[in-house]
């Protein structure tokens, strides 16, 4: 089998398209599907149906790309064993996490990382959704769960609690509210459903009052919990936030102080293969050190 034309067939079906791949193999559209036309004749298999919006998988296809993605990720995991193996402490790093953690909680220590850590070239994926270490997606993440997959690792960085906020001058026009009961007479500001957020249940604060999704002209629904946070402090309505987000944005005001509120956990995480990653290392005692003197 020819290797040139399984790594083509294998990036065309990731892609989805010949344009996609080919920018990615750094081919042209053309050349790309002459590639795959020439390498379903050699295996007299139809691995694509072609249509006018892309390129779909055969019941064929299907079973050749998993293979394809078995094969080229255990390739990518030897390739991280061996650049770890020869790991000075010096490159790249990718980190990836959620971008309300970035911004808000991360951000501001970087520079004490980079004065530490001048040889590591840091890049942040900032992103809900969940992706794949043992593909190298990333090198390592900081999530808000704990991860189901047995060959990470993962070191628990504590809890983020969150609290109910609600800016000054939303109050001043507003009101207070007492309880939970007066929430249904505010603007609440929550996720949309089936929206990917970064932790699990982001809308506790609505089941807890009772109020519901639909049709309900007093929410707002943003699918950012960045936006979420400067959408309270400009006084468009309640959030429920990350509780140390009140040290960053004085015009927060914790309400409903009495109310038991929801924490996740946070961890970091990396592929087992790659525990003698020494820039891996390096950032997770950096946060580490970070948390214990900064308690979120």
């Amino acid at each position: 089998m020819d290797w040139d034309k399984l790594r083509i067939f294998h990036m065309v079906a990731k892609a989805g398209s010949f344009t996609h791949a080919g920018a990615t193999l750094n081919l042209s559209q053309s050349a790309v599907s002459r590639h795959i036309s020439s390498f379903e004749e050699d295996l007299g298999l139809i691995l694509f149906h072609r249509h006018a919006r892309g390129l779909i998988l055969t019941e064929q296809g299907e079973l050749l790309y998993k293979a394809t993605s078995e094969i080229f990720g255990r390739m990518v995991m030897i390739e991280g064993q061996l650049s770890d193996a020869r790991d000075s402490g010096e490159g790249p790093l990718t980190l990836t996490l959620p971008e309300f953690m970035a911004s808000a909680w991360l951000a501001p220590q970087l520079p004490q990382f980079h004065k530490s850590h001048p040889e590591i070239n840091l890049t942040l994926l900032l992103d809900d959704r969940i992706f794949n270490l043992g593909m190298r997606e990333a090198d390592a993440a900081i999530r808000l769960h704990k991860p189901e997959q047995s060959d990470l690792i993962q070191r628990n960085l504590g809890k983020l609690p969150f609290s109910i906020f609600a800016s000054k001058s939303y109050l001043k026009d507003f009101g207070t509210p007492e309880n939970l009961k007066d929430l249904k007479d505010h603007t609440l500001i929550a996720y949309p459903d089936q929206s990917l957020v970064p932790y699990k249940n982001p809308n506790w604060l609505l089941e807890k009052a009772d109020i519901t999704l639909q049709k309900n002209k007093k929410l707002i629904l943003i699918n950012s919990l960045s936006t979420i946070s400067s959408s309270v402090q400009s006084g468009l309505g309640i959030a429920a936030l990350p509780k140390f987000m009140k040290s960053i944005h004085p015009d927060l005001v914790e309400i409903l102080p009495d109310i038991k509120t929801e924490s996740v956990d946070i961890h970091f995480v990396y592929p087992e293969e790659r525990r003698h990653s020494k820039r891996i290392t390096a950032f997770r005692d950096f946060i580490v050190a970070s948390l214990e003197k900064n308690p979120m």
